[in-house]
């Protein structure tokens, strides 16, 4: 009975062995260092000034910094929100979006996903797409854009504009609307 015993604790050990040492075959994923961030930020606020006096308040829930490509870039995944104060306390102007992106080579900004964009004036600017190209002064796009202004809204497709909104151009126009008309 005792070599039985013997024989079956064996026989368990070596099976126990065999199992343990047996190759396993986990797959892991490639993950290529290039692509992931060189640096990510959640909820900030950076406030931008001149001689003491506010410029802009600049906030976003997530940035993704990418420095290792071939053209760095930082993201704006959650979206933006800048507030343009010009020296003032209270913001004169200001630019939402859900999603952004910064192009650093180009200095040109991407926004996307429910863009809005209110100048000093208090006239609104809507679209889903808008460039802003700042080593050339210009905003654009080719979507669809809605401008609201105190006594209209203007509609159509494209736009270029310098970055105050006050020299708009709208491409093709598809409509008037007069909200406070005299009859």
């Amino acid at each position: 009975m005792r070599n039985r015993f013997n024989g079956i604790t064996a026989l368990i050990v070596i099976a126990l062995s065999v199992i343990s040492c047996e190759k396993k075959n986990v797959k892991y994923e490639k993950i290529d260092i290039l692509t992931l961030p060189s640096q990510t930020v959640k909820d900030f606020t950076t406030t931008y000034t001149d001689s003491g006096k506010m410029q802009l308040v600049f906030s976003a829930p997530l940035m993704e910094r990418y420095e290792k490509t071939e053209t760095p870039y930082s993201e704006f995944k959650s979206g933006i929100t800048v507030k343009f104060h010009d020296g003032h306390l209270e913001p004169v102007a200001s630019v939402t979006a859900k999603y952004a992106k910064f192009t650093d080579n180009k200095n040109l900004w991407e926004l996307q996903d429910s863009v809005v964009a209110v100048n000093e004036a208090g006239e609104k600017l809507e679209t889903e797409l808008l460039y802003w190209d700042q080593k050339k002064a210009l905003i654009y796009t080719d979507r669809f854009v809605k401008i609201t202004t105190e006594d209209q809204i203007v509609q159509g497709y494209g736009l270029e504009s310098d970055p105050r909104l006050s020299k708009r151009r709208i491409k093709n126009l598809s409509a008037i609307i007069y909200i406070n008309e005299e009859q």
